[in-house]
């Protein structure tokens, strides 16, 4: 009896982007194809203008593609309604952002639960999935805090906790250290690949070739094309 292939997280087919400004029209993407699997950890690169903040904004289905397709865990995101983009948004998707998006007056447990909250559990469920996400980032005795008594890493580690507490199939990080020093940025590349130890798929956008350089793999991005697609283990070894 054959085992059936999984399916990939990301599956992205000649898909392009196009923003239209008056008579000025601007391809940010151009026909990019490339799939990611489960499991993996990838890094997207790429100067300015790249398209690679673009390519992040169809990735977590808040900027629609132009043309092609765009599956995300084996449904077919690119022909849904905004409705149903927000529920994908909230279930399959795990934000990490380099502004950690932490709203000032709530304690780091309650800033967890908010997708949960979206979702309808009840405050019970909501509080233990908060308090054993907090826990698995190593904030276990940070969950009354509020962000403004938080170092930077440690509110990076509350909105990784935020990104896995609804277990999302795609965790996916925009510049995630850009904000931090660079103890608080190996703290946070460290849980980065504990994530991935433990089968999460990770893709995080970055400019920086040391945080680039954690990932498995390791996509660039110039004028909107993918120039390069690298296995980093088959480098290393």
């Amino acid at each position: 009896m054959t085992t059936a292939s999984p399916l990939p997280v990301i599956d992205l087919q000649d898909v392009t982007k196009t923003y239209k400004t008056g008579a000025l029209a601007v391809q940010a993407v151009r026909g990019v194809t490339l799939s990611i699997m489960p499991g993996e950890y990838v890094a997207i690169m790429g100067p300015s203008g790249s398209g690679k903040s673009t390519l992040m904004h169809i990735l977590g289905c808040l900027d629609p593609l132009t043309t092609g397709s765009f599956w995300l865990a084996g449904q077919d995101v690119s022909r849904m309604s905004d409705d149903e983009l927000a529920e994908v948004r909230n279930r399959r998707i795990g934000f990490v952002f380099q502004q950690f998006n932490l709203l000032p007056s709530l304690p780091a447990w309650r800033n967890v639960e908010l997708p949960l909250c979206y979702a309808g559990l009840r405050r019970d469920e909501r509080r233990r999935r908060a308090v054993a996400a907090l826990r698995r980032v190593g904030l276990a005795d940070r969950i009354t805090h509020r962000p403004g008594e938080l170092s930077g890493g440690q509110q990076q580690r509350v909105a990784i906790a935020r990104a896995l507490v609804t277990d999302p199939a795609l965790v996916l990080a925009d510049e995630p250290t850009g904000n931090l020093d660079s103890t608080a940025t190996a703290d946070v590349l460290a849980l980065f690949d504990e994530l991935h130890q433990s089968g999460r798929t990770i893709v995080l956008i970055t400019h920086e070739r040391d945080v680039a350089h954690r990932a498995g793999r390791v996509i660039r991005l110039r004028d909107g094309r993918v120039e390069l697609d690298r296995d980093q283990a088959a480098v290393r070894s």
